[in-house]
Order: structure tokens, then sequence, then C-alpha cells
């Protein structure tokens, strides 16, 4: 982890800079996936699946054998833990569930918003070396509120064709059996467009590698909706002396071990909590079964001495985080000068890994600095908002001529005439 001292503003650009791929090698690549995958469908899904899974699959759904088995796999601890997260998670999102007032605009004019499930989502769960079974929690339960009516999941397998059983027991305690062993680009590619096993689905949820995002990105050109860009996982620590530097450095780490193209920021006013960071990394580093990833990610993380904690945030705010983490004992006083990061962790004891798993609120979050423009996802990402409006006879005539004004000045002449008629109408009652 590189350490900056004594910077300007004038250098902040540069130290915000994300690991990247190259943009035109890696639109050029998901281009040709999703090309292949519409053209050719499942015969597509299962050659990239022996290309990049080394697995020869015949079916691409997952049975209802293979569920039970993995239900009968996971063990009860596990089970247990799931089951304290999918309490927490559903108690927060169905907090978010309102009731639209019906708001009277004028006399006789009543205008209300209804809340509609979106039919058919597709939640695409990463798997791999580190099979992500937590998010299904966090989108399957949202979509289960919501009522959505038709819930695909897509997920990488093993080289056995095998799924991580975690991963089929917390879908199928959701009640979700609609699971298919399709990764990467090809798998937004098939969700989006539908192949002969795959429906085609009207939102695209989950986070993925940057092959993944892109993908999402690129069908969402074409009319499929997505979540929000989800990309590589990253973190930022707001630390002042009251912080813990063992804290701070398992927390860099926990992110640190999601990829190599992750990336981790400790920024603090005091220079002796930077160090003493530093050397805990150092010492918690080699501890990891992940510690390769980790380190190859760490080379692409900073950690910057700024001389305030406002600078600090300023410096957070221009960054946008997915994950903001203020480490001091006047956590909550900072609170509300944060304006960009998808989710905020107040005080020491407030972890990362607590949003990731079980405290309630949704860790599939934007990244790579579209926190400045976008939200999380919660239950409103399920739905559509339909607005509603109902005008008595009293309603139209208090706002006819008004209507009838402005369409003739734009020049809308059949426009203003749905009015006229109407109030002619009344008129001659």
């Amino acid at each position: 982890m590189k350490v900056f001292k004594n910077i300007t503003t004038q250098q902040w650009p540069e130290l915000m800079q994300r690991p990247a791929i190259s943009s035109k090698e890696l639109t050029g690549q998901v281009v040709s996936i999703i090309e292949n995958v519409k053209s050719k469908k499942d015969e597509a899904l299962k050659a990239y699946a022996l290309t990049f899974d080394n697995v020869a699959l015949t079916n691409l759904l997952v049975t209802d054998t293979e569920i039970k088995q993995a239900i009968e796999a996971v063990p009860q601890e596990l089970k247990d833990a799931i089951a304290i997260a999918k309490s927490n998670i559903e108690t927060f999102h169905q907090a978010q569930q309102l009731q639209e007032e019906v708001i009277e605009t004028t006399e006789g004019v009543k205008c209300w918003r209804k809340s509609v499930a979106i039919e058919k989502v597709g939640l695409y769960i990463p798997g791999g070396t580190a099979p992500l079974f937590s998010t299904i929690l966090m989108l399957g339960i949202p979509a289960k509120i919501a009522g959505c009516k038709e819930i695909i999941l897509c997920t990488p397998c093993d080289k056995e064709g095998k799924i991580n059983p975690a991963i089929l027991y917390t879908a199928s305690i959701l009640g979700i059996t609609q699971i298919y062993k399709v990764g990467g680009a090809q798998a937004i590619a098939a969700m989006a467009y539908g192949t002969e096993s795959i429906p085609a689905v009207y939102k695209i949820f989950g986070p993925g590698n940057q092959y993944v995002t892109k993908a999402k990105e690129l069908v969402q050109q074409d009319g499929v909706a997505i979540d929000m860009p989800a990309g590589p996982s990253e973190v930022l620590v707001i630390a002042d002396n009251t912080g813990r530097p063992d804290f701070i450095a398992a927390d860099l780490l926990s992110q640190a071990e999601h990829g190599p193209d992750s990336q981790v920021i400790l920024l603090s006013d005091d220079e002796q909590i930077i160090n003493q960071t530093v050397l805990e990394l150092e010492q918690q580093l080699p501890l990891l079964p992940r510690q390769t990833i980790a380190t190859q990610a760490l080379a692409n993380s900073r950690a910057i001495l700024l001389d305030n904690m406002d600078e600090c945030l300023a410096f957070s705010n221009a960054y946008a985080p997915e994950h903001l983490i203020i480490a001091s004992d006047l956590a909550m006083d900072m609170v509300d000068k944060v304006t960009n990061a998808g989710s905020v962790f107040l005080g020491n004891y407030s972890c990362e890994s607590a949003g990731d798993y079980a405290s309630g609120t949704n860790h599939t979050l934007p990244t790579n600095g579209y926190a400045k423009s976008y939200s999380g996802v919660s239950l409103d990402s399920f739905v559509k908002k339909i607005t509603v409006q109902s005008l008595s006879k009293t309603g139209i005539s208090n706002i006819g001529k008004a209507i009838e004004v402005m369409a003739e000045a734009e020049g809308l002449i059949a426009h203003k005439n749905a009015v006229s008629i109407r109030l002619k109408a009344i008129a001659n009652v």
C-alpha cells in the first residue's frame, strides 16, 4: 500500500484513479460475447462454460436433486447465521414499504403514485473463488417483498459442474428455483435476450467483475434495465487519532481480498495512524488464505495524509466510494457532511463486513464513482412507480383554461381540444 504525504489538491484526481482494463479492449471482448449469445444462445453458453470454467455442461438448469443435496450439505451453524442475516435484511427492507398519499393539487384534481413490481428480474451472483451467497439475500429478499413474479438466478459452476451448496441453499429458502449454471458477461447476455433455457428478464441485478459490469452497461443501451454499475469492490476509510489501526487494517484487507482489481483507500490527518495501520497490514496480511489476491489489490491502494478531517471528507466525496468507514469517536458529527457514498459505517465498531452480511442494509452498491449519482439496491429497485390522476368536473374546470393556453402556445391544438370539448360539455349541462 503506497503512502502519500504533503500532497496538493491538484494531485487528488490522480490519486483517485481506479484500476481498470483498457476500455476499448474490454468493450470489444464483451460485445463479442453478447453477440455470440444472442445468435447461438445455449450453444454459446455451453461453449463459454467449457472455455472459462473448464466444464462440459449438458444442462444449464440446476435440478431439484442438486438443490436437495446442497441443503443437506450446508452445516447447521451456517444455516443459523444465514437465518439471522435473512431476518435483519427482511426487517430493513419491509420497512421501505410506504403507502403513497393521495394529493389533491387543486380542488377536484387528485394525484398519487402506485408501486408495481417488475414482473421478471434476473439476479447475477458471482461465484468462483468467493461464492457470494450473501448477495442472494440482498437481491432475493427485496424482490420477494416487492412481489416480482419471476426471479431467475445465474451463477458460475465449478469444474465438476457444481454450484457452491451455500448458494443453492440460500436461494432455496427464498423460494428461488430457476437457477442456471452460467457466469460472466455471457450470463448477463442470456438474461437480457433469452436463450432456449434461460428466459429474458426486464431488469438485471447483481455485482461482478469489469466484464460483468460492462455487459450490464451494454445491454442497458439495448433497453434492458439494470440496477447500477456495480463492479470491483472498494472501501475508503477516514480515520482520526481516535481510530484503531488494527481495526482499520482489518477493514482494508476485508475489501482487498475480494479481487486483484479491488481498491482500498485510507485518509487521515494523523501520520501516526497511517504508519501504525501500514504496520498492522504487514502483520495481518500473511495470515489470510487470500493473501495473494489481497496483495495485488493493495498494489492499487493508497494511504493519504491530509491536513484535517474536512479535507478527508472532501476527498471522499470527490472519490464517491462504494463503502465509507469513518473510524472516529466523532463519526456521528461527520456523517451529515457525506454527500457521495454507497453505504456509510460510523465509528470504530461498525465494520464494513456487518453491512456485507447481517446488519440489514443492502450490500449491492454503486462502485467506480457512480455513488455520485446512483443509490444502492433497495425495495424501490424492484418496483416501478406509476403515477395516477383523477379529475372531476370541478377539477377539469379549475385547471382547464391553463391547459388550453399552454397547449395553444406549444402549437398542439389537439391537446387543447381534448380539454375544450370537456369544458363545453360541462357548460351545456
